[in-house]
């Protein structure tokens, strides 16, 4: 039996490591190209580095996930996967050097991490299939047999010494028999990459064109019309209303869900729910749907931060629905006090069941600004309470609905160390002058946005420096359950100032000045701004 031959590092040139490296490089290309063709014919999200990286979300740590929000906001995904990227680089280049060595070792090395990959896409909460598997073991075969062909070419081949000259034998690697080889694997792998890439993208081709085919009926119910003067007319402030390309997205997919509206079905069922139910797209759609004004809050929102949105809603009344299954709150006897609400892409969302039916608008929603719901935000069917923060709230892509207890089920937020029951903050925000803003002396207009969803704001007030609360000027409220727009004109004196700001609800609850993390309930403390005035 013949055993691996090593070979010395004294006795490998600069060209030859150059070449091992490159060859490490080209083999987790290689991977990574074939896993990407294999995936497009399972399903998108059984890639390795989305798996691994869905893998690598749901085992971070809770404050280092919510840092990465605050820094890298809706790029944080984007982020994740370069760094997933730029460290299978750097193994890939390791292999490399170590298969000059021990060619078998490095080939092997691939393989493992093929496994890694594997395991991580079949034990997602969205994995059904052990076909999850195939593009993470295929992708590994591939960038093992590659890195064991090029290794082959820089192994060196001993030659007779000419006449005269020291009869030692030396050794020749195939220079050009290398450059052929890892020129062709390029090729290829480029190529597989990108047909697995045209693949995948247009893999959800029939969601597209079930969107694209919806008709959104008119509401049963229409939101009240918008009161002129919810918008002073102060440049920098925030649109009342806003659009769907400029609300903001915090989710863990790392991959947007594709989903046919035509084949998506919703179950209803567990503890108190007489009749189950599993309702279809169509079936919403035919039933009596309200249209309302409602703004969302992601607790991951530091104090002053751009996580909040305000939009026209579309959707099917959540209580009627659940009533319709003879669910009862617990507070008339029902014996569930938690709703459980699951994603296409594993995502549990746990909201209490009291909050859901006691005369809010919660809602399945189907429709956003007057169109349905964008993929992004969770087409074609998403969850929404008033009130709420998301994460107890507003389940995007929802496919389950469960009845069951706090006590018995802890959903994915809760398990890592965020509250079960979150209702949002009196938050306020000045969004003009920003931060280090340097206007000129006289009157400059201080204006942004309050909050305090099911409540409403009552009192906005602004202090300069430490001087004494000052009310501003309120704009006119839509709802009780949409951020309110206020301004304050300041007679600006020359030098260093600082802006703060705070709010009050309808309850005659004073926003707090105790500055808190996000976590595990959502952030609090004043909102400031610095500014000079010249």
């Amino acid at each position: 039996m013949k055993t691996e031959r090593k070979v010395s590092w004294r006795r490998l040139d600069w060209w030859r490591l150059l070449a091992g490296a490159l060859s490490g490089a080209l083999a987790g290309f290689a991977a990574l190209a074939a896993a990407e063709l294999i995936s497009s014919a399972v399903r998108p999200e059984s890639g390795p580095v989305v798996a691994v990286g869905g893998a690598a979300i749901d085992r971070t740590p809770a404050a280092v996930k919510d840092w990465a929000i605050q820094r890298f906001g809706t790029d944080d995904k984007l982020v994740l996967q370069l760094g997933i990227l730029a460290v299978l680089a750097l193994l890939a280049l390791v292999l490399g050097l170590l298969a000059l060595r021990r060619r078998r070792t490095g080939s092997a090395g691939v393989l493992l991490f093929g496994v890694v990959g594997a395991l991580a896409a079949v034990t997602r909460p969205d994995s059904t299939s052990p076909l999850d598997a195939m593009p993470s073991l295929v992708g590994a075969a591939v960038g093992a047999v590659l890195l064991y062909v090029l290794m082959g070419r820089l192994i060196p081949h001993p030659v007779p010494a000419a006449a005269g000259l020291d009869p030692a034998p030396r050794g020749e690697w195939d220079r050009r028999g290398f450059l052929l080889a890892a020129s062709a694997a390029a090729a290829a792998s480029t190529g597989a990459g990108v047909l697995g890439k045209s693949l995948n993208a247009a893999s959800g081709k029939d969601a597209v064109a079930s969107r694209a085919g919806v008709v959104l009926p008119a509401p049963a119910s229409s939101a009240a019309a918008v009161p002129r003067g919810v918008r002073p007319k102060v440049p920098g402030l925030s649109s009342f209303v806003t659009s769907n390309k400029d609300f903001y997205r915090v989710d863990t997919a790392l991959v947007v869900p594709k989903v046919n509206a035509d084949t998506w079905r919703l179950r209803i069922h567990g503890k108190g729910v007489a009749r189950e139910r599993t309702i279809s797209y169509a079936d919403l759609l035919r039933r009596d749907l309200i249209e309302r004004d409602i703004t969302l809050t992601c607790v991951s929102n530091e104090v002053g931060g751009p996580y909040a949105g305000n939009a026209r809603w579309l959707g099917v009344p959540l209580a009627e629905l659940l009533e319709e299954c003879g669910v009862r709150p617990p507070s008339r006897g029902g014996p569930a006090d938690q709703l459980v609400s699951r994603s296409v892409d594993g995502m549990t969302i746990g909201t209490p069941v009291d909050d859901v039916l006691d005369g809010r608008d919660a809602m399945l929603a189907v429709g956003m600004n007057g169109e349905p719901l964008p993929f992004t935000h969770g087409f074609p069917v998403r969850m929404l309470v008033p009130g709420l923060y998301g994460y107890v709230s507003a389940c995007k892509w929802i496919k389950d609905i469960e009845l069951t207890t706090f006590d018995s089920y802890d959903s994915y937020w809760v398990k890592r160390d965020w509250a079960r029951k979150a209702p949002i903050k009196t938050q306020s925000r000045i969004d003009t002058p920003r931060p280090f803003a340097r206007p000129r002396a006289g009157t400059v207009m201080v204006a942004g946005v309050a909050w305090a969803q099911h409540r409403g704001v009552d009192k906005v007030e602004v202090r300069v420096d430490d001087g004494p609360w000052r009310p501003a000027d309120l704009a006119a409220e839509n709802t009780r359950d949409t951020w309110r727009l206020w301004s304050f004109p300041w007679q600006a004196a020359t030098g260093g100032h600082t802006l703060s700001v705070r709010a009050t609800d309808r309850t005659g609850t004073v926003q707090t000045d105790e500055r808190t993390r996000t976590i595990p309930d959502g952030a609090s403390g004043w909102h400031s701004v610095v500014v000079t005035v010249d």
